[in-house]
């Protein structure tokens, strides 16, 4: 029986989140899987990418062909690299050990950069932040200015009548 990894789509429409699952090839695309091996949600930013590393490797040891967009998703973790690494544990081009600790280096190396990305997000979000708060508070100063010069002319006005009226005051 052909084993694909692939994208199994739950979620609301408009809001879809994926689960990555190992499935017959022949099974439908939100149909029966053999085994859940994560979850994928591109509505965060960075996208959420949850993978039992494990079981994932475990699947394409044994056969398994991811989907495109698994393949993506894959590499994006690590388990394509993990896979690859193992691959030359078998033929003895590496020691287990130096397999761990290349992928060890490479997943330090990913999570800073995720790390990254988030933070350059968190910056543009209160750069945009802060500009919008300039701008609402340029148009308050405005909104005020225009207030105050609209109450001016009645205070000038008001002295002006007051000035007369001790001036007609002064004469009787």
């Amino acid at each position: 029986m052909p084993v694909k990894i692939r994208l199994q789509r739950h979620g609301k429409k408009g809001k879809p989140f994926y689960w990555v699952v190992a499935a017959d090839a022949r099974a439908k695309r939100d149909g029966k899987f053999l085994e859940k091996l994560g979850i994928y949600n591109p509505n965060t930013n960075p996208a959420t990418i949850e993978l039992k590393l494990d079981n994932t490797v475990k699947w394409l040891q044994n056969g398994a062909q991811p989907t495109d967009t698994a393949r993506a998703i894959l590499s994006h973790r690590g388990v394509m690299l993990k896979h690859h690494l193992l691959g030359g544990v078998r033929k003895g081009a590496l020691t287990e050990e130096q397999a761990e600790e290349k992928f060890a280096a490479w997943l330090t190396e990913k999570e800073q950069s995720v790390a990254d990305k988030v933070s350059g997000l968190d910056k543009v979000k209160a750069d945009e932040r802060a500009k919008a708060l300039a701008a609402e508070k340029e148009v308050n100063e405005k909104r005020a200015a225009e207030a105050a010069a609209a109450a001016l002319p009645d205070v000038e006005e008001v002295a002006a009548d007051a000035e007369d009226a001790t001036a007609s005051s002064e004469e009787e």
